[in-house]
């Protein structure tokens, strides 16, 4: 049920209260440490602070993010963000959240899907709304099911590939 204050202030255009993963307010600053497994390399950075997201720091975000194919480059959606800051926050791994794949250009999309059904041709990945990635210290079934209670998108479980798909498009799960 929707509170009033809530209703009043979508009815408004207002930000409405809200929290994320542990209880920390909206506006509260947000973190991210990333590694990429194929490129090497690490970043730790605040995304958002003082209610707002940081053109820097998204624009390292999304250079680490990268297509490591074809070093293609690529706006990464601030809600993707929001959502792995969350898991991680929720899972308290050990160190980095570890990035198989961020985003994909679509000539590497298209070479991977001719590779492998598994890889769909209009993957979320393309858009910078999809992530493949593991929780240091963490079991990987235990990923998935703190994934799946966020309910913020997809979440695919690939156990034998060693990571868990998270994205924010439309709730669903394989």
């Amino acid at each position: 049920m929707i509170g009033r204050r809530r209703l009043l202030a979508g009815a408004l255009g207002l930000a409405a209260p809200s929290v994320i993963a542990g209880g920390a307010s909206a506006a509260a600053p947000r973190r991210l440490a990333l590694l990429n497994l194929h490129t090497g390399e690490r970043l730790a950075a605040t995304y958002f602070e003082a209610g707002r997201y940081l053109p820097d720091a998204l624009s390292a975000i999304d250079r680490v993010l990268r297509d490591h194919r074809t070093g293609a480059v690529h706006p990464i959606d601030p809600g993707l963000l929001d959502l792995v800051a969350s898991l991680s926050e929720t899972l308290g791994g050990q160190g980095a959240v570890q990035v198989i794949s961020g985003y994909r250009s679509p000539a590497s999309n298209a070479a991977l899907h001719a590779r492998s059904s598994g890889v769909a041709t209009r993957s979320l990945h393309m858009q910078g709304m999809a992530m493949d990635i593991r929780v240091p210290g963490v079991d990987l079934g235990h990923v998935r099911k703190a994934a799946l209670a966020l309910g913020r998108g997809g979440v695919g479980y690939y156990p034998q590939s060693d990571f868990v798909h998270v994205d924010v498009g439309r709730v669903r799960q394989w």
